[in-house]
């Protein structure tokens, strides 16, 4: 679906589900493969087989949201739009198939990011991490509306990874009221999530929400307990690594750790950002 009928290139899907471009090229020539000698067909599935496919269908809806937002400073690429395209396919899935809960979960997930669109780059693009942007720049309606999809989706009583990713997000949004964030609340709602989809993303998530919470050297042993093949190339774990370690007092290796997170993006907005939290570090002992 991303290759074919979005027209993403095997680098950015690989980005999107976190392997490397090599092994997402052989995946995607596998498939076209397969679909060439076993003449599957392209068609809209009967209802019964709905079902059995939605999960594969809601990860490629948000791996095509994560190119999309990832794309946000290059307004000139055709990746730029996805994101609001891949919300528009969260609605449609939402309606045709009123009784999946993680439908409305992935919908949540993705209005509660878009409505922190404007807040993510100041006005001269300088990036802005989520713990420190403007509520005033969320868009409420948007938030109220994934509220809205996510309490629908809670109605069902059948958790799944959309509606807890949705739910840490929710807790996110309602610092625009209390001024805080629940990082206690946070970290038990990743614990839910790394049962479910013990991914790099969730584990690194569950690493930083544990020491936001007030324990930062329980945090940084969650982060070293994960594999060093899943981590060497994933920019968010150094970033967080970096983070975690400067709450350690441990500046000279936090320095490093943010100078590597830089070296792995392609946002130059997010890269500035990094290097200007190692320079914060240099010369500093730790």
């Amino acid at each position: 679906m991303l290759q074919t009928v979005l027209g993403i290139d095997a680098a950015r899907i690989a980005s999107a589900f976190l392997v490397s471009p090599a092994a997402m090229s052989q995946r995607l020539v596998r498939a076209k493969n397969k679909i060439r000698d076993a003449a599957i067909p392209f068609r809209v599935p009967e209802a019964p087989e709905l079902e059995e496919r939605a999960s594969f269908v809601l990860d490629a809806i948000y791996a095509a949201y994560t190119t999309g937002w990832e794309s946000l400073m290059e307004s000139a690429s055709t990746h730029h739009a996805l994101a609001g395209e891949a919300i528009l396919l969260g609605r449609m899935l939402a309606q045709l198939m009123p009784r999946e809960p993680e439908a409305c979960g992935l919908l949540s997930l993705m209005l509660h990011c878009e409505a922190r669109r404007q807040a993510r780059y100041t006005r001269n693009g300088k990036f802005v991490p989520l713990d420190q942007q403007d509520p005033n720049l969320w868009s409420q309606p948007m938030i109220e509306e994934a509220e809205k999809h996510l309490h629908s989706a809670a109605a069902f009583k059948h958790m799944g990874r959309y509606q807890l990713e949705a739910a840490i997000q929710s807790l996110h949004a309602n610092r625009a009221k209390t001024g805080r964030i629940d990082w206690k609340e946070i970290a038990l709602l990743y614990e839910g999530l790394v049962r479910i989809a013990p991914g790099i993303g969730s584990l690194v998530g569950r690493a930083v929400a544990i020491a936001q919470a007030g324990e930062p050297a329980v945090g940084f042993a969650a982060l070293e307990q994960i594999p060093p093949d899943r981590i060497a190339d994933y920019q968010p774990y150094w970033a967080a690594c970096g983070h975690l370690l400067r709450l350690l007092n441990r500046k000279d290796e936090a320095r490093k750790a943010f100078d590597r997170a830089a070296s792995l993006t392609d946002d130059p907005a997010l890269r500035e950002y990094l290097f200007q939290r190692s320079a914060e570090d240099a010369g500093q002992p730790g």
